[in-house]
């Protein structure tokens, strides 16, 4: 792990990231340790940051930084989390807080090539989203639900699964934006009262028209899902893989989601 730039094993006790989750992070792909998509995700987390009322760092040397770190592999992964720092009374935020930049990298996956090319089956979490408007879409660092979702999919001995809100609609996966097709209409949740907005899912909604379809964005239940004609899931690190299964229903893979693998 690497703290402002200098390889360490601790964090401060007192930082407000371990204290309360008062931060923001982003996982990114890298590729012979080139950093893939970093405007989008810059953009992302200063959204985050601006929400927070935490500083903006400098960008480009965060950038360097993490090319430092990066593996050479083909393909991999670095990690960057950024925090207010230590300081303040309880939840008051100190008035001169010095934000900590914390990173690492690591080995890309091993089951991802085949999720990427056999598909993922996903369970049903039993745990439900409660809704957040101001944080929705944000990849803030208090992620206490996903924690308590990635649990309750793991005694379910499923690759991942969907997760519903409070009011049963769809949001998301437990690491990933879900999408389906029906036709030549592109479908995925709006994210406005819980989930995080990835930068592949902004991506795929900007191709959609390019490639023939509409992309139309709402809330839905899992009874939209059942007669869609394909069904895919994307993230940063992993970009596009298709869901052969959701709860006992079955799916093709579907000739969006290879022409999306091949895009993004």
């Amino acid at each position: 792990m690497w703290i402002n730039g200098v390889k360490q094993e601790h964090v401060p006790a007192l930082d407000r990231s371990f204290q309360y989750g008062d931060g923001c992070f982003t996982t990114i792909q890298t590729q012979f340790g080139e950093l893939r998509h970093w405007e989008l995700h810059v953009e992302r987390m200063q959204a985050c940051l601006n929400t927070l009322g935490i500083a903006t760092p400098q960008w480009r040397n965060i950038k360097y930084q993490l090319m430092d770190i990066a593996l050479d592999d083909p393909i991999a992964g670095v990690k960057l989390l950024i925090s207010r720092g230590s300081g303040g009374r309880g939840y008051a935020s100190p008035h001169n807080a010095h934000s900590l930049i914390m990173s690492n990298h690591f080995s890309y996956p091993q089951h991802y090539p085949q999720w990427q090319t056999d598909g993922i089956k996903l369970g049903i979490s039993r745990i439900k989203l409660g809704h957040n408007p101001l944080l929705a879409g944000h990849k803030h660092n208090n992620r206490l639900e996903q924690v308590l979702v990635k649990n309750d999919l793991d005694a379910q001995q499923v690759d991942d699964g969907l997760v519903l809100d409070i009011n049963e609609h769809i949001v998301e996966t437990s690491s990933a934006n879900i999408f389906w097709r029906k036709g030549s209409t592109l479908y995925t949740p709006i994210l406005d009262k819980a989930g995080v907005a990835g930068i592949i899912r902004r991506l795929i909604i900007q191709d959609a028209e390019p490639l023939g379809f509409k992309a139309l964005l709402g809330r839905f239940d899992l009874v939209d899902l059942h007669d869609a004609d394909e069904v895919f899931v994307s993230n940063a690190l992993l970009g596009v893989a298709p869901v052969v299964q959701v709860g006992e229903r079955r799916y093709p893979i579907g000739e969006l989601t290879l022409k999306l693998q091949k895009r993004v």
